[in-house]
């Protein structure tokens, strides 16, 4: 039975499909912390889209619920630290 829920995603209930999105969005952040050797330049011409990218889509998407969210706060929640921080330790 748990095999037929997660091939069939028409099965899953609302909370857990976005309790699954949200945990795969912290995998995301979390892989990309733990890769700051690859720059955005290099996810831009790879995947045309970056960790500045995220921030923006994270702000946008807190908007649409009525949270608001400054550029500096969704990037901090990207970067894991203020932007200006990451970008002097490891921006090349």
């Amino acid at each position: 039975m748990l095999i037929l829920k997660v091939i069939n995603n028409f099965s899953m209930n609302k909370n857990e499909k976005i309790e699954i999105q949200s945990a795969t969005f912290e995998r995301l952040l979390k892989h990309l912390d733990e890769r700051k050797d690859v720059q955005n330049i290099d996810l831009m011409n790879l995947a045309n889209f970056c960790r500045n990218c995220l921030s923006r889509w994270y702000r946008e998407e807190a908007e649409k619920k009525g949270v608001t969210i400054s550029d500096p706060e969704a990037r901090e929640h990207i970067y894991g630290m203020p932007y200006s921080e990451w970008k002097e330790k490891y921006q090349k």
